[in-house]
């Protein structure tokens, strides 16, 4: 079975450095309440369904939302982890996951290591909190931190390893040298070492190169996009500065494009990407996947089970981006439109791949 591990955005609560930013009160909630329709057919806003707008602080809510998940085949969640020189952000749900031992749902965590910018509200050069590399004294203390959550019966292994993603590899100066001495980390502290993923858009990219074991290719729909139609970023910002308009495209047109890839070389994982719709952020200058429906989502989920299908039980990895990034249009969780249809797509998905394998590997043995 597919083991299906959906990205978690834990911004749904208030926090000092939001109120100052961007007001009392703001958390992600405030861009897609206030949405708006940018063109004719234009989906927004996005309104929560079964969920309601919810507050991360309430444990009954992080408990529905793992009741849900499991319900329909997701195996855990990526938490985004927010680490900026010892400085932690948004970090009070995942604290609370982790000393209440509650909900009993299995995760893991994905080091988001980027500047904090107001790149979403037409001012990228206004630096929010950047992200820096200060040295080995720092990794130690971070890799403390981490190791927390490696510890944690619910954190999800890969061979036995905890499974640990970073969100730009590349930017971490000397990536081999530090992911080595998280690796004798791990070890001296009792774990069997670490699975290291890295988060990319380049489907060429040999993870072994920077010490990492293996990579997701994340269909990321901020620019550039890696396809053969996508215009790069300065062509699709000429076209919003002319139009007035984000930059639109099909979900059913370009599907090719957000199509799970297969590389022959390396350990790589399909990221799955329901749908696209940034503009409660960032309005004019967003990107818009237009018309993304549960049945074109579908076809994405087959391609993704289907690369998966030959894997080892342990890496048959399929990321899902994501579980609530609603501000992003992102999210499997159900809105007024589409209710449960994303989640139902995935579970009947999951369970004719399950039968399939069941009558091949029994066909295999009437054989022999």
């Amino acid at each position: 079975m597919a083991r299906l591990i959906a990205f978690y955005l834990p911004q749904y609560h208030p926090i000092p450095e939001n109120d100052t930013w961007w007001g009392k009160g703001f958390t992600e909630w405030t861009n897609v309440a206030k949405a708006k329709p940018l063109f004719r057919g234009h989906y927004q806003p996005h309104i929560p369904a079964d969920l309601g707008f919810y507050d991360l602080r309430v444990p009954e809510t992080r408990a529905a939302q793992a009741e849900m998940a499991r319900e329909y085949g997701i195996e855990a969640f990526c938490y985004y982890h927010y680490w900026f020189a010892g400085r932690r952000l948004l970090e009070r749900p995942f604290n609370e996951v982790l000393a209440s031992g509650e909900p009993d749902f299995p995760f893991c965590l994905c080091w988001a290591n980027q500047s904090w910018t107001g790149i979403w509200h037409g001012a990228p050069n206004r630096i929010l909190v950047e992200q820096t590399y200060p040295g080995f004294d720092d990794y130690s203390s971070h890799f403390q931190e981490l190791l927390k959550a490696f510890t944690d019966r619910r954190y999800v292994t890969v061979d036995g390893k905890p499974l640990f993603l970073i969100f730009r590899p590349k930017e971490i100066p000397d990536p081999m040298r530090v992911i080595g001495f998280w690796r004798e980390m791990a070890v001296k502290a009792g774990l069997k070492g670490l699975y290291l993923v890295g988060v990319t858009e380049e489907p060429d990219w040999i993870p072994q190169q920077l010490g990492f074991d293996a990579y997701v290719i994340s269909r990321h729909p901020s620019i550039p996009w890696i396809t053969r139609r996508t215009p790069i970023k300065w062509m699709i910002k000429q076209y919003q500065v002319k139009t007035g308009k984000p930059a639109i495209f099909s979900y059913e047109k370009d599907f090719a494009d957000l199509q799970p890839i297969k590389i022959a070389h390396g350990d790589n994982y399909p990221c799955l990407l329901p749908n696209w719709d940034n503009t409660p952020r960032s309005k004019s200058n967003g990107l818009v996947l237009h018309d993304s429906t549960p049945e074109a989502f579908r076809k994405h989920v087959k391609k993704a089970l289907e690369i998966s299908r030959d894997k080892p039980d342990e890496r048959k990895l399929v990321f899902i981006k994501s579980w609530n990034e609603w501000a992003e249009g992102n999210h499997l969780e159900p809105d007024l439109k589409f209710g449960r249809a994303y989640l139902e797509i995935l579970r009947n998905e999951i369970s004719n791949e399950f039968i399939t394998r069941k009558w091949q590997s029994e066909d295999r043995f009437s054989e022999i």
